[in-house]
């Protein structure tokens, strides 16, 4: 059984998902891919780790860095897990490119080379939005492209945290906007 429960944000209304005991999904309204984790059987249910997310969230959009994670359950691919687990360590108000992922990615399988493409897949499937921050991920050349949520909620959050916007641009035409 999955359980949801709905936060009213800055950005609009976010949907909470959990197994129950860990938070599974983060969907912020209209996010690409966010109906691939749905189960059919799912139930409006007050948990903890729903207080627990929500308090995250306040803090987070009050403008500061959360000192904690609500407890996440993450399912995918062992490539896209394993991607997720980097976002993860992306620090608050700072950005990484497809291809620092992906030469990570590479080193940790000790390959040569990694695709930054098939990082950037992984990046969009990323099932709990702000929490494992994909809107902190940008491509090599400072544009900011590829947020399932949308460029602009990308813009919102990146300035809400304060990151160097400097060297970042949204590009005028693209497969990924």
């Amino acid at each position: 059984m999955d359980y949801i429960r709905f936060y009213n944000s800055p950005m609009g209304e976010i949907l909470l998902r959990s197994n129950g005991e860990a938070l599974t999904g983060l969907y912020l309204r209209g996010q690409k891919y966010s109906g691939e984790y749905f189960s059919e059987k799912q139930e409006e249910k007050e948990l903890p780790v729903f207080d627990r997310t929500s308090q995250w969230l306040d803090i987070y959009f009050a403008g500061r860095e959360p000192d904690f994670t609500p407890p996440l359950c993450l399912k995918g691919t062992p490539f896209r897990e394993e991607v997720w687990k980097i976002l993860l360590r992306i620090p608050y108000g700072k950005t990484v490119t497809y291809g620092d992922i992906a030469r990570e990615m590479a080193g940790k399988r000790g390959v040569g080379k990694m695709s930054a493409q098939a990082v950037g897949g992984a990046v969009g499937h990323n099932p709990v939005s702000l929490i494992v921050p994909c809107h902190r991920v940008v491509g090599a050349d400072g544009s900011l492209t590829g947020y399932g949520g949308g460029i602009d909620k990308k813009v919102k959050l990146l300035t809400l945290e304060k990151a160097d916007m400097s060297g970042l641009f949204v590009p005028r035409k693209g497969t990924a906007l």
